[in-house]
């Protein structure tokens, strides 16, 4: 008996769900460890009130960018006809997949920035709202809980990290 090889289209497929899967891991140690750390600077704007917001747009949409310029050229380069690299297309794709699904799961569900006024009130997408809104709960880029996007822990856990992060505090200013 032979097996046959998996075809280049359920290959090209599972790197795509890969990379989405991966994203939320990187997503989760950037938000952490960038957007609350060095690079506060630009995701500031996102936890600022949003009635103190000018327009559409916030300093933090520049981390989109970022995002999906790495996206079109990892597309571009898989697309450039240069053997062995084809798969980068499929990374880039699923850069983009989890791209759209932040887009309507963070900036839409959760933040309204688009017309979708639905709040959920069961299920896991209740789970990931309220989650988020936790995230949003402490002041500044100390105190949070919830780096995830698409992940999200229960709310009762995050709570418990809150208050958890809270003893800690007080305990280390005296």
């Amino acid at each position: 008996m032979t097996v046959s090889p998996m075809p280049l289209f359920m290959f090209n497929a599972l790197i795509m769900l890969a990379t989405v899967a991966g994203m939320e891991l990187f997503a989760w140690w950037a938000h952490k460890y960038v957007m609350h750390g060095w690079g506060w600077g630009w995701h500031a704007s996102h936890h600022a009130p949003a009635s103190g917001r000018q327009g559409r747009l916030e300093r933090n949409d520049l981390y989109a960018l970022v995002f999906a310029g790495v996206a079109i050229a990892l597309i571009a380069i898989g697309n450039g006809g240069a053997a062995g690299l084809e798969f980068l297309q499929w990374i880039g794709a699923g850069m983009t997949a989890y791209g759209l699904l932040y887009f309507v799961a963070h900036d839409g569900l959760v933040h309204k920035r688009w017309p979708l006024r639905w709040v959920p009130r069961s299920g896991y997408l209740k789970r990931l709202y309220q989650a988020h809104r936790l995230h949003h709960a402490a002041q500044g880029p100390a105190g949070c809980v919830s780096f995830g996007f698409l992940w999200a822990p229960s709310a009762a856990s995050l709570k418990q990290q809150m208050q958890l992060q809270k003893k800690q505090a007080a305990d280390a200013r005296h």
